[in-house]
C-alpha cells in the first residue's frame, strides 16, 4: 500500500487560512453537529500526553495522534506535534497521512475566526490586536484574521505579549511590537485592543479583564484541561461566551469549568459556535465576546478532507497535462 504523505509545506500551500476558515463554516452550515464528535482520549506519558482524536463525516473518517510535551518550548520544539491518518468513509481504506502539526496550526485559528467572524465583521474601524504568545498559534491567528478580513477591515497594530521578548520570533510586519508580559505596556496593549488572542500554556489568567474595552473580542485557545485557564471568571460573567460544543467545554475547558465553579457563569449562558455560524444566534457588537476553544476532532477531519481533495485535484491535473504533452 502506498499512501500520499502531505508535508508541512504542502499543507500550507494547498489550503490558505481563508479557505480553511470557509471549510469550517461551510461544514457547520451544511449540518455538521459538533455534538456528534467522539470524546478524545488523553493518555498520560512520562513527559507529556498522547491525544487520540477520531472523527467521521460523510466522505471520510480520520484520526489525529498528537503528543503534548510541556517541556518542548524550552528545547526550541513545538509543544504539540502530530500525525493525521485519513480514511475513506465507506471502505475505511487509508487515503493519506498528513503532517498533523501543520494541520493543527491551520485549523485552530480557522475555528476561532469562524466562531467570531459575524461580530468581527459587524464593525469597520481599524483593528488593534493583542496576542499572548508568539508561537505558531499566536502568529497563525494573526495571519488568519488578516487573510479572512482581506482588507475589509484593516489591522492597524499588533502587540505580541510574551515572557521573553528577546526569544520571540514573529514575522516582521509594520505596526507591530513585542513586549514583556506583566509590564505596564502589556496592560496598555490589552486596554487598547479590539481583539485579544490567548495562545499560551498558562494555568492562570493572563490579564485583568477590567482592562478590556466594553466590546472586546477575546479568543482563548491555549488549554484543553479543566483546571487551567487564560481568562478570568469576571470576564466570563459579562461576556457572550461562545464554545465549540457545550458538553466538550464543560468537560475540557478550564476557562469555562472554573468560571462556572466560581458562580460567574452557567451552562445556559454558553453559545455553541454552530449557532453563531449558521445565524441562529446573533452576537451583539456592543458587548464583549469570549470564544473558548479546546480543539475537537471534527475540525481536523474537515480541514484534512479539504486538503486531500485539493491535493488529489492537483495530482489529476498534472496527470492530465502529461497525457496532453505525450499526445
Amino acid at each position: 500500500m502506498q499512501l500520499n504523505f502531505i508535508s508541512d509545506d504542502q499543507v500550507r500551500a494547498l489550503l490558505s487560512p481563508r479557505q480553511a476558515t470557509a471549510a469550517i463554516a461551510d461544514a457547520l452550515i451544511a449540518g455538521l453537529d459538533p455534538a456528534d464528535d467522539p470524546e478524545r482520549s488523553l493518555i498520560p506519558l512520562k513527559d507529556g500526553q498522547f491525544l487520540i482524536m477520531p472523527a467521521e463525516v460523510q466522505t471520510h473518517t480520520g484520526v489525529k495522534v498528537a503528543t503534548v510535551a510541556p517541556g518542548n518550548p524550552e528545547r526550541g520544539l513545538p509543544r504539540i506535534q502530530a500525525l493525521y491518518l485519513l480514511f475513506d468513509a465507506q471502505t475505511l481504506a487509508p487515503q493519506a497521512i498528513l503532517d498533523g502539526t501543520a494541520l493543527t496550526t491551520l485549523r485552530t485559528p480557522a475555528v476561532s475566526v469562524a466562531g467570531v467572524l459575524p461580530v468581527l465583521t459587524q464593525r469597520s474601524e481599524p483593528l488593534r490586536l493583542a496576542v499572548f504568545g508568539a508561537g505558531q498559534q499566536g502568529v497563525g491567528h494573526v495571519e488568519t484574521i488578516s487573510g479572512v478580513l482581506n482588507g475589509k477591515r484593516r489591522i492597524e497594530h499588533i502587540t505580541y505579549i510574551v515572557r521573553n521578548p528577546s526569544r520571540a520570533a514573529v514575522p516582521a510586519t509594520l505596526g507591530q511590537e513585542v513586549i514583556a508580559s506583566g509590564s505596564p505596556e502589556a496592560a496598555a496593549a490589552v486596554a487598547a485592543a479590539d481583539v485579544i488572542i490567548c495562545a499560551t500554556s498558562s494555568a492562570e489568567p493572563l490579564f485583568d479583564s477590567e482592562l478590556l474595552r466594553s466590546n472586546a473580542i477575546v479568543i482563548a485557545v491555549g488549554s484543553h484541561e479543566p483546571h487551567v485557564r487564560e481568562v478570568d471568571a469576571a470576564f466570563c460573567e459579562r461576556a457572550q461566551v461562545v464554545v465549540e460544543d457545550v458538553p466538550t467545554a464543560l468537560r475540557e475547558s478550564g476557562d469555562i469549568v472554573l468560571a462556572i465553579g466560581e458562580g460567574a457563569l452557567t451552562e445556559e449562558n454558553l453559545v455553541p459556535m454552530r449557532s453563531v455560524v449558521t445565524g441562529a444566534v446573533q452576537l451583539s457588537p456592543d458587548r464583549p465576546v469570549l470564544f473558548k476553544s479546546s480543539g475537537m476532532s471534527w475540525e481536523d477531519l474537515v480541514i484534512a478532507s479539504a486538503i486531500v481533495k485539493k491535493h488529489d485535484a492537483r495530482s489529476n491535473d498534472r496527470v492530465f497535462a502529461s497525457h496532453l504533452t505525450i499526445r
